[in-house]
């Protein structure tokens, strides 16, 4: 079994790949201080992402954490990226698919994408409506499917 590490190490690199391909201009911050993994250039907006690895929590479910975990000096810690971030990329190894969420849509500590209808669940939110297409979404206003380029 892999180490957690490994696993963000190859979704970073999945990220980074995606998004060069999508058009972006991608820059990684030096070192492992920073609460984001990437800062992603549209050519007008820079965005400071946090990549993570969604794992299938129940059926047709994807659930991530929307928290990092740290110990320090022996003491567990949890923090949210509250402010930290602007948006989460999202990768799914079941289906090889990124989503974009809005650190503003987050919820605190782990998030859930339903794929089913027979899910009706408030807090369980659509994953197409987040399904990164290669377009960074515009603000809340304008809705989850709209796009900047």
């Amino acid at each position: 079994m892999r180490n957690s590490k490994a696993v963000g190490d190859e979704t970073e690199a999945r990220a980074i790949s995606e998004l060069i391909a999508s058009g972006y201009s991608v820059s990684i911050p030096f070192g492992d201080n920073d609460k984001y993994d990437l800062i992603v250039d549209d050519g007008t907006d820079l965005y400071r992402i946090q990549c993570k690895t969604g794992w299938s929590n129940k059926p047709e479910t994807l659930r991530f954490n929307t928290h990092s975990q740290t110990t320090k000096d022996g003491t567990y810690h949890e923090e949210t990226y509250h402010g930290l971030i602007d948006a989460f990329l999202v990768y799914y190894p079941e289906n090889e698919q990124f989503y974009w969420i809005r650190a503003a849509d987050a919820t605190g500590q782990k998030m859930e994408l339903r794929f089913e209808s027979e899910i009706d669940h408030p807090s369980i939110n659509w994953a197409m409506d987040y399904e990164f297409d290669g377009c960074i979404p515009c603000t809340p206003e304008s809705g989850p499917n709209e796009t900047t380029r």
